[in-house]
């Protein structure tokens, strides 16, 4: 039995990641502040689903507790942390941009000291494809370079690759972030495309399709991202012998340090998404075609080659066949 810290635990991919944990055995903590950002009333029907697994306990807190998560740190004594709490969303991030400094920021800089302070093996964390900003080279690889993010949300994410990155330097801390491309499955963010579409034709109601439709996304179920994490907890990070500071390699480096992609390696155009939704709801949407939103981008790819050679990152679900259980979960849950 591992004791594993999962941070965001009453979020989307947090809660599901924490039941894969305890089937196979492992203490679970679970944090999460249950912010109003959506539905606190779902964040706790997640929960619900844990709170009578033997192994698991729920700590409510905010990651940027100074004290508090000191404490918390050294009381646990934790061998593993999952640091997926983060104050989520592109467009969120136009008009509330403290929210991803107090928690993507500030946060994460209280978890860093937490680990380095109480000797934890490794620590895992959220990073996201919105790093690859204004790159168009694809598939995006975590050795292309990705300094020009074009929203905070995704300056807040490449500041934590950045952060991590100095604590395996100096404090030897093995660190690996996780760059999630468009996670979905039941019990998705209520903010996310597929709650939105499928909520909205239900109602009868027009869906806003942007950049006209012309979009692209690496549309990963959540089964596959949860078992690719639970790979990379198992598979501690090491320095790359081959590390160069003449040319620096943007995913590696000399200190126990990594970045991956976690995609599904296979882009959906939008159209084609929306029209595995229509077919699980057994209903067509009205469409409002919209250009392209501000911080958004018309294309996500990833490239999972090191992921697949490192720890078997293998994703099988088809669109079709997860979306169909996304409506199967929506249906259920809200009776409709």
């Amino acid at each position: 039995m591992t004791k594993i810290l999962v941070t965001g635990a009453a979020g989307f991919i947090g809660s599901h990641l924490s039941k894969r944990l305890l089937d196979r055995g492992d203490e679970v903590i679970g944090l999460d502040n249950l912010n109003d950002y959506y539905d606190v009333g779902l964040k706790k029907a997640r929960l619900a689903r844990l709170e009578g697994e033997e192994g698991f306990r729920f700590v409510q807190m905010d990651l940027a507790d100074r004290a508090g998560m000191a404490d918390f740190f050294q009381r646990e004594c934790f061998q593993r942390v999952a640091n997926l709490a983060a104050q989520a969303g592109v467009r969120y991030s136009l008009t509330n941009p403290h929210a991803y400094v107090d928690s993507n920021i500030s946060g994460f800089i209280n978890v860093l000291e937490g680990c380095r302070h109480n000797r934890v093996d490794h620590l895992v964390y959220a990073s996201s494809s919105s790093v690859y900003g204004a790159n168009t080279r694809m598939p995006f690889s975590e050795h292309h370079n990705v300094d020009h993010p074009i929203s905070l949300y995704a300056a807040s994410k490449k500041t934590n690759e950045l952060m991590a990155h100095t604590y395996s330097h100096l404090y030897g801390l093995p660190t690996t972030g996780l760059r999630f491309f468009t996670v979905y499955g039941p019990w998705g963010r209520p903010d996310m495309a597929l709650f939105l579409f499928t909520k909205a034709i239900l109602e009868g109601r027009c869906i806003d399709v942007f950049n006209h439709g012309k979009m692209r996304r690496d549309f990963t179920y959540i089964d596959d991202i949860v078992e690719g994490i639970v790979r990379v907890l198992d598979r501690v990070a090491v320095p790359n012998a081959s590390w160069s500071g003449d040319a620096p390699d943007p995913g590696t480096s000399n200190a126990p340090y990594q970045l991956y992609n976690i995609g599904n390696n296979n882009p959906v155009e939008l159209m084609q998404f929306i029209e595995a939704i229509e077919k699980a709801l057994g209903k067509k949407a009205e469409k409002n075609f919209l250009p392209l939103q501000p911080g958004d981008v018309p294309a996500t790819y990833a490239d999972v080659d090191d992921l697949v050679r490192d720890v078997g990152f293998c994703p099988n679900t088809s669109i079709e066949d997860g979306v169909q259980r996304f409506v199967d979960w929506y249906r259920e849950y809200y009776k409709t």
